[in-house]
């Protein structure tokens, strides 16, 4: 498969490289922000070779792809657009509270979902290893075959890790999310879960509950494994803290008391108040979701499976992660996830209407699309399949969901619970608890019976052999006549001092233009300076280099130095963070010049355009510029 052709193609349909602000990928998706979104051409995009579908968002759109392919893609695309995961612009921050909420939660649980997955399914491989199937439920594999009983017990230590050290999971994630250092996050979450404190586990066990004596004041010692709540609000607080302190602490004692007063302070808060109060706020709504579940019964499940597709088309399935993780982490209460049970009912009734449809379908297209994104339902991941297919035809849409309310309500009267995340389908089996495997297929063979047949009825009631046809192409859009304008913007230096064509950087990626078109400053004092009014898109946390975004959509890197990378920070002071607005001479960051000369490194800084498309770039050099004096006039040539 020719991945540049196909990136190239893709960069084409969205727009070109011009209207690209940034792209990342999940598991099936590649997701565009895009400085014009009508600028898309979704017939172009549906006659190349591996999309599979797409659909607007409130601020992205999105490209089906494919699981295994997707992260491929992307990697030319990235790659031809000059950008990477680390460098890409933020998303736009459009939607409303709850959609934002949505997204964070997102971010924050989507990075860690291997793992959990990955000892989920080894938790599920080691109940099929000991749970008595065999001579009438008296023997299992392990009793049968003791030699393999050390296996068995490796198995059982690697599958408890996830969710016994989840709050360092979640503490790098979200950390990360929220702005702060992420390894400081997982710090605190192995705080959290310290061999020092009682077991979370084991409170309520009549066990006596140890506690610390802070100046009269009561503390329990308790840890918390398999807690969620706590460990999200404690690294928002921990970066917001980490962040404030950056900006207030001289530089040459940041890297020294900033990670150990965010530590300390945060810690303590930790277990004086917001742990225990978000503990049982946790345990409240775990409690909560399954006293309503077991309540409504067939009604809930029935309810939760007819809406699960839906809720996945808006994304806010997202969401269910970190209530799943939750439910699943305090299973010794609640069983288990009844949501990764509805899931597998709603994948594998979208993946049999599709196979429905691929034997009914006489289009070969459609049928070569049918054929792989069918199969890849029934194993899980349902985009390729809802986007390219069910969606399309609409009746094998209603098919799917009708099925999978039907499957859901069953697993709902029987009780059936998942004790671990995996894969959401037919292999989803190995996932649940072992006394509800029987259930489990009867739930799964009901959802694919009843999707298959009523896709046929209706295929058969409402004509949909024309209608798929039709449909592969059925979004035409119009090309509008191209023409051109320009935009003239005018840079400052971002520092004072000596100012130079980028192709005399010290730095050989910065000369040969791979990274764009610039200059090198040769600083006097270590003061940086906005160039320009614009809004702060990225910040590395080692503060040597930031992105600004001019409203004209223009994007400028400055790297402060060669190589200081290394120096992790130390010697740079930010008064700045990702998302904020400045205006053109504003004091960014100040950085100590001794320390990077004393450590062996160069103090040019490179201002760079991050896209030379439909750029004319004038430089002009400067034996000493301050931050009033024009160094790069850009003229951007638009094109609508």
């Amino acid at each position: 498969m020719d991945y540049k052709f196909i990136a190239s193609k893709i960069i084409e349909s969205v727009g070109g490289k011009e209207n690209v602000l940034s792209v990342a990928h999940c598991a099936t998706r590649l997701r565009f922000v895009l400085n014009d979104y009508n600028k898309r051409n979704e017939t172009e995009l549906e006659n190349i070779e591996t999309v599979k579908g797409m659909f607007m968002t409130a601020d992205q759109f999105q490209i089906i792809i494919g699981s295994g392919t997707v992260n491929l893609v992307c990697q030319e695309i990235q790659k031809q657009l000059n950008l990477t995961t680390e460098i890409s612009v933020e998303e736009k921050n459009e939607g409303n509270i709850f959609q934002k909420s949505v997204k964070i939660l997102s971010d924050i649980f989507v990075p860690i979902i291997p793992a959990i997955t990955a000892c989920g399914l080894l938790m599920g491989l080691g109940n099929i290893l000991a749970a008595n199937f065999f001579q009438n439920g008296t023997q299992s594999i392990i009793s049968l075959y003791p030699q393999i009983s050390g296996l068995a017990s490796m198995i059982n230590t690697f599958s408890g890790a996830a969710f016994s050290f989840l709050p360092v999971l979640i503490g790098f994630s979200a950390t990360k999310k929220f702005g702060g250092n992420s390894f400081l996050g997982a710090t605190m979450g192995m705080i959290m879960v310290s061999t020092d404190l009682l077991n979370a586990y084991s409170v309520g066990t009549g066990v006596k509950i140890p506690f610390w004596n802070l100046f009269g004041l009561h503390i329990d010692a308790v840890g918390y494994q398999g807690t969620v709540l706590p460990v999200l609000a404690i690294s928002w607080i921990l970066a917001k803290l980490e962040m404030k302190l950056h900006k207030v602490t001289p530089s040459w004692l940041d890297n020294l008391t900033t990670p150990l007063l965010s530590i300390l302070i945060t810690g303590f808060l930790t277990f004086i108040g917001v742990g225990p109060v978000l503990r049982g706020a946790g345990n409240i709504l775990t409690t909560g979701i399954m006293w309503i579940y077991n309540t409504l019964g067939v009604l809930s499940g029935g309810i939760f499976g007819l809406l699960y597709a839906p809720i996945t088309l808006t994304g806010m399935h997202h969401s269910f992660i970190a209530v799943e993780t939750q439910l699943l982490a305090a299973k010794e209460i609640t069983g288990g996830s009844f949501i990764f049970a509805t899931a597998s009912m709603n994948n594998v009734a979208q993946g049999a209407a599709v196979l429905a449809v691929l034997f009914m379908t006489k289009d070969e297209k459609m049928k070569s699309t049918c054929s792989a994104s069918g199969i890849t339902a029934l194993l899980g991941i349902t985009e390729p399949a809802m986007f390219g297919v069910t969606l399309k035809l609409k009746y094998p849409f209603y098919a799917a969901i009708i099925a999978s309310a039907c499957g859901s309500a069953y697993l709902a009267l029987t009780k059936t619970l998942a004790q671990s995340l995996g894969a959401a389908g037919l292999i989803g089996i190995i996932s649940m608890r072992p006394e509800s495997y029987f259930n489990f297929i009867i739930g799964i063979i009901i959802s694919v019976v009843v999707a298959f047949i009523l896709t046929i009825i209706f295929w058969k009631k409402f004509g949909l052999d024309e209608e798929s046809k039709k449909t592969i192409n059925e979004n035409e859009v119009k090309n509008d006549l191209a023409f051109s304008s320009s935009v003239t913007t005018s840079l400052t230096s971002c520092m004072d001092g000596k100012v130079l064509p980028i192709e005399k950087s010290k730095d050989k990626v910065f000369a040969s233009k791979a990274l764009g078109s610039g200059i090198v400053v040769e600083p006097i004092d270590g003061n940086v300076y906005a160039p320009c009014d614009g809004t702060i898109e990225f910040i590395y946390p080692t503060k040597h280099a930031l992105g600004i975004t001019t409203p004209d959509g223009l994007e400028i890197l400055i790297h402060i130095g060669i190589d200081t990378v290394k120096l992790e920070g130390n010697g740079f002071e930010s008064y700045i963070q990702e998302g904020d607005i400045v205006k053109a001479h504003d004091k960014l960051l100040n950085v100590n010049l001794d320390i990077i000369k004393n450590s062996g490194y160069s103090t040019q800084t490179m201002m760079v355009l991050a896209q030379n498309e439909n750029l004319d770039i004038e430089v002009y050099p400067n034996e000493y510029a301050n931050k009033y004096n024009e160094v790069i006039k850009v003229k951007k040539n638009n094109r609508y």
